[in-house]
């Protein structure tokens, strides 16, 4: 018996053969769409602490992994008999295959997903959460892109094993090649001749759609982007253009611009912060300062909500802000007035700079979000702080494309592209190389001067002394000095001298 090559050949250009390579393309990537969609659903619904949301998901995910496809293709084409509602739609093979291959494969796709959110550093959460979005808007504009573009490689890969198992939809009578094969040699018994041409089909569609789907992976990967636009004339005259300065409302009662009474903090029962009270002033700048493990991060990220108190109150200009809801006997509840989130900038000792965002896409993200004001306005302000921070000619570059010190100067100005009253600075400068910690407290002795109310953990003693109206001395979770730089100066903090005694003071 000799292989029939005409007829194998003839097979290429059957109209049967490519009317069912279509339908397999639209079925495989209308169930690839779906699942990942569906599935990152549930991946979010999994990573949830809460149980209302997990427990359905594993379940979901534990049971149609478990299902063989073939049975849940049996399963959904046979469905309208215990559910005659869904005949219209169901009794169409394409449609029943759809929707039994979407929801086994968001199972899996979860699972890819999951992987994908697991590696976005938490880091990136908090400066979104730091920036006023909401949980929507920070899965959607900060941790979905980057999540796509880690997950891409194994989605694309199981986009390849759809196509392959949708030959077995064929069981549901689905005209899709494996089926057209099986018809023609049923006829003429060519089985090796037929089936050599069913795999042709495959591996065109799967040859054309991995080509595709690696440009788009290259395509979504910025970190290969190595040239980038130049800073056009029109930003350089935006940069500088003066114009009326759109601030913020302030409120004239002589309140204090930020409140902390009686913080309190643990972790695993192990007390980091107790009973910690705090008072700024408008215009006031505050460093706090001491050793290792004092509870001065634990403090910053306490007073804009990054971590929840234990106890305690934050008001903002005399407004409540942070709280705990006591009402009741159940545990008390962390409460948070989302209004005064954008009065508070944060600068973190990481940057959190989004990476799939270049430099200007950084600042204009929260504005747009919160539509702060037009875009026009919108991009000469985010020029102008990129001028002042000395990074305007960087506008387009991605993060991975700056150095440290110019990472935290663009983190400064995404901070303050919100026009908030209080910026925080969590050892802004801890996380560079000594080289370039200058230019970053070069710009933050700028924001000093400029009248704006801050708090700053530092490392930096003569800087702190230096820009500071008021020290904070931290020990062991407990505010233990709180005074001017003149008078810690002066000697008159024992304790503040034996931790400044290898420090000489400019």
């Amino acid at each position: 018996m000799t292989f029939n090559w005409n007829y194998m050949l003839s097979l290429l250009s059957d109209i049967d053969f490519w009317q069912a390579t279509w339908t397999v393309i639209k079925l495989s990537l209308l169930t690839w769409a779906f699942s990942i969609v569906l599935g990152f659903i549930l991946a979010l619904a999994k990573q949830s602490p809460r149980k209302l949301f997990n427990a359905p998901a594993r379940l979901y995910i534990w049971l149609f992994r478990s299902m063989p496809l073939l049975v849940l293709l049996i399963f959904v084409y046979n469905m309208p008999q215990a559910l005659p509602s869904f005949a219209p739609v169901l009794n169409d093979p394409f449609w029943a295959g759809l929707l039994a291959m979407v929801l086994s494969e968001a199972a899996y796709i979860a699972e890819i997903h999951r992987g994908g959110l697991l590696s976005i550093p938490k880091g990136q959460s908090e400066a979104a959460r730091a920036l006023g979005l909401r949980y929507a808007g920070t899965q959607w504009r900060v941790v979905i892109p980057q999540a796509l573009r880690v997950a891409l490689p194994a989605l694309a890969n199981e986009y390849i094993a759809i196509v392959k198992l949708s030959s077995l939809v064929s069981v549901i009578s689905l005209t899709e090649i494996l089926m057209v094969g099986q018809r023609l040699y049923s006829q003429n018994f060519l089985v090796m001749e037929t089936m050599a041409a069913v795999a042709f089909y495959y591996i065109l569609i799967v040859t054309v759609f991995d080509f595709l789907l690696k440009r788009l992976e290259t395509w979504l990967d910025v970190t290969q982007r190595k040239t980038t636009r130049p800073v056009d004339e029109e930003m350089q005259q935006l940069a500088t253009a003066r114009r009326p300065v759109m601030a913020r409302s302030v409120s004239v009662a002589q309140e204090p611009a930020l409140q902390a009474s009686k913080l309190h903090k643990a972790y695993n029962n192990v007390e980091v912060l107790g009973a910690v009270s705090l008072q700024i002033q408008p215009g006031e700048v505050v460093s706090v300062i001491g050793p290792s493990g004092s509870g001065k991060t634990t403090l910053i990220r306490l007073l804009n909500g990054l971590e929840q108190i234990d106890n305690g109150e934050i008001k903002i200009n005399g407004q409540p802000f942070i709280h705990l809801d006591r009402q009741g006997q159940q545990k008390p509840r962390f409460m948070e007035n989302s209004e005064h989130r954008q009065n508070i900038g944060m600068v973190f000792q990481s940057f959190n700079l989004f990476p799939h965002l270049t430099v200007l896409g950084n600042l204009l993200l929260a504005p747009r979000y919160h539509h702060l004001a037009s875009e026009g306005e919108l991009k000469q302000h985010a020029c102008e702080l990129l001028h002042k921070v000395g990074m305007l000619e960087h506008a387009w570059k991605y993060p991975h494309q700056l150095s440290g010190g110019q990472q935290q100067r663009v983190a400064i100005a995404r901070a303050l592209m919100m026009r908030p009253q209080i910026m925080l600075f969590d050892e802004p400068t801890s996380a560079l190389d000594p080289e370039k910690v200058n230019e970053v407290l070069q710009v933050i002795e700028s924001l000093a001067h400029e009248g704006i109310t801050m708090v700053i953990v530092t490392h930096e003693m003569n800087f702190a002394f230096k820009v500071s109206d008021r020290i904070v001395f931290m020990e062991k979770g407990r505010v233990v000095c709180d005074d001017t730089p003149q008078a810690m100066r002066d000697g008159q903090h024992p304790r503040v001298d034996a931790f400044l005694k290898d420090v000489s003071l400019a």
